[in-house]
């Protein structure tokens, strides 16, 4: 930790949060600001970089600079009337349940940067592509760091055209098709969601997340609560995905470009899940209550709906491609996100927010590595990758098979790696829920949600062993480049972040902890 003001702490969450707009009104300008390339499509991803990596650093700062004695205290704020007949404020802030998904989003944003100005995916003008980027990053930044209803909605909302029109027009095959069905989802989701957050607003009298949380849901009688519970819970529960809500995901997994998958699966997914420990869990704790054993029960579906649906891709002959296995493993390991939310335990929710971060990092990592395996071999599609020979990374590109295996063994819930922590958390929040929630009920669900990880292994070692070995590369065969050096830059600090996360937990849990104990304690401790 450095000591630095709490003047300059405001400035830097203000620059995270509207500096990558400023960025992108850049990008659209004739040529970027002071950057000159070989060309100026090249110049204008040379400036994505740079805006990019400028905000990682001032996340970076105000990571350091953020007061690790006090996680549960709001810091960096800022608070400013906007709409005076509303109570609506500019209100940002952030504690020890923000800041890591600051970190994280900053951070993929720019490895996305990074990786996009070597391998820029083929579609229209790179000037839009930069500009919807960094749009993109800002609606997400915004999203983690506002603290008013309102202002949340709207920076919920502000991710989904970018994202739409990255799908769109530089997506693959069933492009259109897939960038509609997301819009369509997340839209109808969050059309019902902005009904419920008014719905809390004018009951309550304020918008003011920090006010509604300490608050508790006092001020809101418990069928107010349920209402809104549902409204919104419909809302972050399309975002997640949670099934049933969850068929739009493989759709636009599959059709987006690595980078768009990248940022999808490590990013918006976070949003949908932030949105129950922010704001319906303080807010709304009677409603919460009602629907948590409805709530882990459609978790631990999805655990192992998502898995088996995993196993019959992985399989030969059932014509999995790669990326749409990998959504669908999304969609199982969000089911462990919403299971310890739904727990509604420091335990089970210090579980859940440790898993998105997981999930982000090590989700991340395999789509980039897909990514990487569609460049190389044309295809993502398993059966053509394991055919004849097989793929046999291990032997034609080692390095990349390699992590593809790490990702795997991470992604599966390895000990000593990150995805361990999250779901062995939420599982064990399950096993003792909060008080007024039916213990017998949470076993049940404990008890599926472990078969749920056997699963995830088999079908993860299945793809590994399909992908990764085989025979040997026939002669006159051209040979498969290995990793690249601005693959290795990009995917490293991923690949780090993982086993540091796995072999020292506290790192984020110390973050979040205290802040979670508040959270449910209605903001008194």
């Amino acid at each position: 930790m450095i000591d630095i003001s709490e003047s300059v702490m405001q400035f830097l969450l203000a620059l995270i949060v509207v500096g990558p707009l400023l960025g992108a009104a850049a990008a659209l300008l004739p040529a970027p600001p002071g950057l000159k390339g070989k060309s100026p499509d090249q110049a204008v991803l040379r400036h994505g970089v740079t805006v990019t990596g400028a905000i990682l650093v001032a996340a970076i700062v105000l990571a350091l600079g953020f007061d690790h004695a006090q996680p549960s205290k709001m810091q960096a704020s800022t608070d400013i009337t906007w709409i005076p007949a509303l109570d609506v404020r500019i209100h940002l802030g952030v504690d020890g349940i923000s800041l890591p998904l600051l970190v994280l989003t900053a951070l993929l944003t720019f490895l996305c940067a990074l990786h996009s100005y070597f391998k820029m995916p083929s579609g229209p003008s790179p000037k839009a592509f930069v500009a919807l980027l960094l749009v993109l990053e800002s609606g997400t930044l915004a999203t983690f760091a506002v603290l008013d209803l309102v202002l949340f909605f709207l920076a919920f909302e502000m991710v989904l055209i970018p994202m739409y029109f990255l799908i769109a027009r530089w997506g693959g095959e069933g492009r259109q098709a897939a960038a509609w069905k997301f819009i369509l989802f997340t839209l109808l989701g969050s059309v019902v969601m902005l009904l419920g957050l008014l719905l809390i607003g004018l009951k309550a009298g304020t918008f003011d997340m920090v006010a509604l949380a300490t608050d508790n849901g006092r001020g809101l009688t418990t069928s107010v609560q349920v209402i809104a519970v549902l409204a919104i819970g419909i809302g972050l529960a399309v975002k997640t995905p949670m099934w049933p809500l969850h068929s739009w995901l493989p759709d636009a997994h599959t059709a987006a470009p690595t980078v768009g998958s990248v940022l999808l699966a490590g990013v918006l997914l976070k949003m949908g899940t932030y949105g129950f420990v922010r704001i319906i869990l303080p807010v709304a704790p009677d409603g919460m209550r009602l629907f948590a054993p409805y709530l882990a029960a459609l978790a631990v579906v999805g655990i192992i709906y998502g898995s088996l649906a995993c196993l019959a891709l992985a399989k030969t002959g059932g014509k999995g491609d790669l990326k749409r296995l990998i959504a669908y493993s999304s969609v199982g390991h969000m089911g462990f996100v919403l299971l310890g939310i739904a727990t509604m335990t420091p335990t089970g929710v210090n579980g859940a927010l440790f898993a998105n971060i997981a999930h982000g990092l090590i989700t991340g990592l395999l789509f980039f590595l897909v990514g990487a395996v569609k460049d190389r071999y044309g295809t993502a599609d398993l059966d053509t990758l394991a055919g004849a020979t097989g793929a046999a990374l291990y032997g034609r590109a080692p390095r990349l098979g390699a992590l593809l295996a790490f990702a795997a063994v991470a992604s599966l819930g390895l000990p000593g790696l990150a995805g361990f922590w999250g779901e062995m958390l939420a599982l064990f929040g399950a096993f003792e829920p909060a008080v007024g929630l039916s213990r017998p009920a949470f076993l049940t669900f404990t008890a599926i949600g472990a078969f749920g990880t056997l699963l995830t292994a088999a079908y993860l070692l299945v793809v590994v062993r399909r992908v990764c070995m085989g025979g040997p590369r026939p002669t006159g065969e051209s040979p498969i480049a290995d990793v690249q050096g601005y693959e290795f830059a990009a995917w490293t600090p991923l690949v780090a972040l993982t086993v540091l996360a796995g072999l020292w937990p506290a790192v984020l849990l110390g973050l979040t902890d205290p802040a979670v104990q508040q959270l449910l304690a209605g903001g008194k401790q």
